[in-house]
Order: C-alpha cells, then sequence, then structure tokens
C-alpha cells in the first residue's frame, strides 16, 4: 500500500468537487465502482486496486463526521484520528445500501432486496359539518374503509401455523450468502421473496395477502373553533402494516357549511340587523340572533349606516385555547319604500326645522349638480 503522501485525494478518487453534496458522491460512487468492479475487469490487478480506492473514498466521504476530519485533516488522521478504513458494507455511511445498488445493476432487475416491515398506509377522510357544530365542537362518528391485519391468520398468510414452513433454500433468512471475487454477497431469496417461510396452504380468507379490506367504526371529537381546512390527526387509524410494520395514520379534512346569516371572520362572527330610521336616530333597543339564541342590542341614539356594535364572547372559541371571539353587529338602516300623507308631512316639517330644503320631485340629484356649474 502506498504511503500517506502518495495517496491520492478522496475527491479526485471520486472525481467530484469538494462542495459536492451527499447525492453526487453516492452517484460517482456507483458509476466508478460499477466501471472498476473485478467481475467487469477479470484478472485486472489496476482495476482491482482501482474499485479498493473508491470504496475507501466513498467510506470516507458518505460518512459526515469522517468526511469533516479529512477535510481537515487529509490522509494524516489514520486509525487514531477515527477513521476506521476500508471496511464491512453496512454502517452509517450508507455502503451497504449502495453496494446493493450496484449489486441490482450487475444482476439483474430480478434481484430483490429483503422485504422489510412496512408502515401502512396514510388515509384521509372529508367531514363536513355545519357552521354551528364549527363552532361548539362536535362528537360524531365515522366508517373508515381500509386494509386491516386478516384476523382470521393473523397476519400469517396461512391457513394455519402448520401450513407455514421454514423456507428450505434460505433456512428462514430471507437471504441467499454467496461468493463473488473478493466478496461475500447476499442477496434475496427468490423462493420466499425474502420473507424467509413459505406458505404452503393459504388462508382462506385474505389468500396469502395477509390483509383484508374492512370498514371500521370510529367515534370522532371535533374541537370547537375549527374551520374548512382543519385537519385532525388520528395516530395508527390508517392501513395495517405490512410484515409486522405500524399502522398508517388517518387524517380528517374539515369542510365547513356556510351560515344562511352568520359568516366567521377569524374567531368573530358577523352578521348584518336592520334598524329603522327613526331607531337609528333615537337608539333604543332592538333584538338580534347570536350563536346561542336571540339576545337584546341597545342601538345608541344617532347611529349611522354601516356602524358596527360587537357583543364580547358570542363568537367562536379559539381552536388552540386562547378565548372566545365576539360578535360583530352591523347595522343597516331601513328607509321605507312607502310612506302615508302624515308620515310624509312630518318628514317635511323635520327638514324644515333642520334648514333642508325640501325636493319638490322636479329637480333630480343630476338637475341639482347641473345648476352648480351654471
Amino acid at each position: 500500500m502506498a504511503g500517506l503522501a502518495d495517496k491520492k485525494d478522496y475527491y479526485e478518487t471520486l472525481g467530484i468537487g469538494r462542495d459536492a453534496a451527499d447525492e453526487d458522491i453516492k452517484k460517482a460512487y456507483r458509476k466508478s465502482a460499477l466501471r472498476h468492479h473485478p467481475d467487469k475487469n477479470p484478472g485486472n490487478k489496476e482495476s482491482e486496486e482501482r474499485f479498493k480506492e473508491v470504496n475507501e473514498a466513498y467510506e470516507i466521504l458518505s460518512d459526515p463526521e469522517k468526511r469533516r476530519r479529512y477535510d481537515l485533516f487529509g490522509h494524516g488522521m489514520g486509525a487514531n484520528g477515527g477513521f476506521e478504513g476500508f471496511g464491512g458494507f453496512g454502517g452509517a455511511g450508507g455502503f451497504g445500501d449502495v453496494f446493493e445498488d450496484i449489486f441490482e445493476d450487475f444482476f439483474g432487475a430480478g434481484t430483490k432486496r429483503k422485504r422489510r416491515a412496512e408502515r401502512g398506509a396514510d388515509l384521509r377522510y372529508n367531514l363536513e359539518i355545519s357552521f354551528e357544530e364549527a363552532a361548539f365542537g362536535i362528537e360524531t362518528k365515522i366508517n373508515i374503509p381500509r386494509m386491516d391485519t386478516c384476523s382470521a391468520c393473523n397476519g400469517t398468510g396461512a391457513k394455519s401455523s402448520t401450513k407455514l414452513s421454514i423456507c428450505p433454500t434460505c433456512k428462514g433468512n430471507g437471504q441467499i450468502r454467496f461468493q463473488q471475487g473478493f466478496f461475500t454477497l447476499s442477496r434475496t431469496c427468490t423462493q420466499c421473496n425474502g420473507e424467509g417461510r413459505i406458505i404452503s396452504d393459504p388462508c382462506d380468507t385474505c389468500h396469502g395477502r395477509k390483509r383484508i379490506r374492512r370498514e371500521r367504526t370510529l367515534s370522532l371529537k371535533v374541537p370547537p373553533g375549527v374551520e374548512t381546512g382543519s385537519r385532525l390527526k388520528l395516530a395508527e387509524e390508517g392501513e395495517a402494516g405490512i410484515n409486522g410494520g405500524p399502522h398508517g395514520d388517518l387524517y380528517v379534512v374539515i369542510t365547513v357549511r356556510d351560515h344562511p346569516f352568520f359568516v366567521r371572520e377569524g374567531n368573530d362572527v358577523l352578521c348584518e340587523v336592520p334598524v329603522s330610521f327613526v331607531k337609528a336616530a333615537l337608539g333604543g333597543k332592538i333584538e338580534v340572533p347570536t350563536l346561542t339564541g336571540k339576545m337584546s342590542l341597545s342601538v345608541p341614539p344617532g347611529t349611522q349606516p354601516g356602524k358596527m356594535l360587537r357583543i364580547k364572547g358570542k363568537g367562536i372559541a379559539d381552536v388552540r385555547g386562547y378565548g372566545i371571539g365576539d360578535e360583530v353587529v352591523k347595522i343597516m338602516v331601513e328607509v321605507p319604500k312607502k310612506i302615508t300623507p302624515k308620515q310624509r308631512e312630518l318628514l317635511e316639517e323635520y327638514a324644515r326645522t333642520s334648514g333642508e330644503e325640501v325636493d319638490d320631485g322636479n329637480s333630480g340629484f343630476f338637475d341639482k349638480v347641473k345648476n352648480i356649474f351654471e
């Protein structure tokens, strides 16, 4: 082996820059390893040596801590500096995963990795509720169709435990080990597909698939204050996992129906209430609707159209528990479309005492504007 002074720079070995990202390092390694693999260059000592250099470079640069030390001290750290050198295929550097990818490139797409426990899929359920239910919360039941572990075979896929035997090819390991050049490699057992066991008589219920589709009824508590787009997470209420993996989660997405009278703005509720011009001018009590029923509201004298009156604590609870909003009442002054002669006489008298000219009906607004500019 060459001395430290003769060792080639690891970045140069992989043909990458010193600022290369992890994914770039991985791609460069796979490319070089495939090119110089001994099986593609039988009897070529130079390729064999080059293959070792490529693996050594990747062993260091794929590990963030080893890469940091190498960037600081180069090859001089040695074993005392924490570099473990070119070793096995496992570990935090991800070497084993990359080598499995290369192995698949050599031996074709039929070579599969060993099956592992897989987490079940997450599910989404769309729930529509009323404006009031969103404001005060609701407890309801929902029916969720999902894939569950087959209870007939407890997820084994076999009719009985006697119908489930150790795979004779891999002896239950799920993988077959063999020698390839100077490496001992392993690949997924094709007879059991990495399961390690053989089903000789599949379960009559799931037909060997280990899971079945069924509908599950769940109790759901919707908290006060939710709005359209709110998501409620029910942990592990999604589909069952495979090969012992955990369930996925269930996400309930809320849609709130529009209210015929109220509009939500944050945690406040807004509504418009018509008031006669007499009540707006003189003031008084009016009856207004709220989310909890009708209540009396004082209208101050001289209230103008569009005036906002606030009723504390009659809004919607904050979904995070930060208090309750208000109800905001917008006053809409109603002008009568028809009046009696007596009412007209009184209004004209009011206008004259206020110094307001009463329109006799012969001159409209645009006539008045025209007169201004003449």
